[in-house]
């Protein structure tokens, strides 16, 4: 009955998305052309290419994020099961160009359906997985049921779930309890984690892995950004502001205004969570005087070395950190408090500024505070003086990022024992 229900109004709720599916396809970048899979529409040759695919693992992640560590996880699974296969499915564009790119040998790439009946019929058609493994947080229920009545198991990897998801998930629980029920296995993060899994479906089968975000090896070489062609020869100082969202970017721009008074040198990137922002970021710098460069409307030198480089672009963000003296990290400040993940900076030995709170984050933000590995601000009024702090102390930063990669190194290991467990569900040990 619930299911009915749900089918009855996903209609209602497409068209309500509608628009900003078409926005994001019109101005995001990334792979299109095979974009009528969203719809479980596959061209004749992509079938064929696919039929070679059955019986693999259908592994799905949204975006550039989750695909970054599920490319991560079928690297290190196919080091230790070379004949394994896998579909690698994305929502994104974006995530499904740098699928395209990375994807190891033994994988194919897809766009996951839209969860209509219908459409993901179509796709178990075409692909015939032998398990689906879903990234942290996309719980459809279509998709689950087509895996019920198939005898496909479904497990949740890197599962994660905030106290605010918790709350409606339980408010919902008649909903959400038979639906966690449907997965053979979710695997989870963290004992908290743990904790409001259960407390949504108590009979749902959880255990615990860790983060598989700790396990992400950067490139052995990173390319080079060429921030000189930008901000013109000299040893500067880059600050970089990541994944930042609305309210953000202006907020440190002022900072960083301020903070050129005291330091010469210094320049700034900012970078977006959304790229297709890139055109309200550039108005506001704009307004704020500041000579700027868009990454995604030239990546030759201008004329004039600028002040700061909007990074509107995907796929982009490691070779910018690379070259960060000090990163902040978005979605933690003015008025932000859901966090992003600070694995990325921190695996590369950047020292890292964020918000105290990191709602979506708390595990990964404690473990770099008890290590004395992150610098955090309480208020938006102590980020100046905290900027300011580490860029008078070369070696002060380069502490904290030496403490935050070790953080990285200590807590590596949930991808093996993720692997061993999905190894469990295909290959039951024989019965007594």
């Amino acid at each position: 009955m619930l299911r009915f229900i749900y089918n009855l109004l996903l209609p209602l709720g497409f068209l309500f998305f509608l628009p900003g599916l078409l926005y994001k396809l019109r101005n995001r970048g990334g792979w299109k052309s095979t974009f009528m899979e969203r719809f479980g529409r596959f061209s004749p040759e992509r079938r064929s290419e696919l039929a070679a695919f059955h019986g693999a693992i259908w592994i799905h992640a949204v975006s550039v994020g989750e695909t970054v560590v599920a490319l991560s996880m079928i690297r290190r699974y196919l080091e230790r099961f070379p004949e394994r296969k896998f579909i690698l499915s994305t929502t994104t564009t974006t995530g499904q160009e740098l699928a395209r790119e990375r994807c190891p040998a033994n994988t194919a790439v897809i766009f996951c359906p839209i969860d209509f009946p219908g459409m993901v019929r179509r796709t178990f058609d075409v692909i015939r997985p032998a398990m689906m493994v879903i990234f942290e947080t996309e719980i459809w229920p279509n998709m689950l049921s087509e895996c019920r009545a198939r005898g496909i198991p479904a497990v949740l990897v890197n599962g994660r779930m905030s106290d605010h998801s918790a709350a409606g998930y339980r408010r919902a629980r008649i909903f959400f309890d038979p639906l966690l029920r449907k997965f053979n296995r979710i695997m989870v993060q963290t004992d908290a984690d743990f904790k409001r899994y259960k407390s949504v479906s108590p009979e749902a089968d959880v255990v615990v892995c860790g983060n598989m975000k700790f396990d992400q090896n950067p490139p052995e070489q990173l390319e080079d950004p060429g921030l000189e062609n930008y901000f013109g020869p000299g040893d500067h100082l880059i600050l970089l502001a990541a994944s930042t969202h609305p309210g953000e970017e202006e907020f440190v721009t002022r900072k960083y205004i301020e903070l050129k008074k005291v330091f010469p040198r210094l320049r700034l990137v900012l970078i977006p969570r959304h790229a297709e922002r890139g055109g309200e970021i550039a108005a506001m710098l704009e307004r704020s005087g500041l000579t700027f460069c868009r990454r995604s409307q030239s990546r030759e030198a201008p004329a004039v070395p600028v002040d700061v480089l909007l990074a509107d672009t995907t796929g982009e963000m490691l070779k910018f950190m690379s070259r960060a003296d000090l990163v902040i990290m978005g979605k933690s400040l003015a008025g932000h408090d859901e966090g992003h993940n600070l694995i990325e900076p921190a695996m590369l030995g950047k020292p890292i500024v964020t918000g105290h709170v990191l709602r979506n984050f708390r595990f990964i933000l404690n473990a770099l505070l008890e290590n004395d590995a992150v610098a955090t601000v309480t208020s938006d009024a102590e980020l100046y003086p905290q900027l300011e702090k580490l860029l008078k102390d070369p070696e002060l930063r380069r502490e904290l990022g030496k403490r935050a990669a070790a953080v990285i190194a200590r807590h590596r290991g949930a991808s093996d024992r993720t692997i061993d467990e999905l190894e469990k569900i295909l290959s039951p040990p024989p019965a007594s």
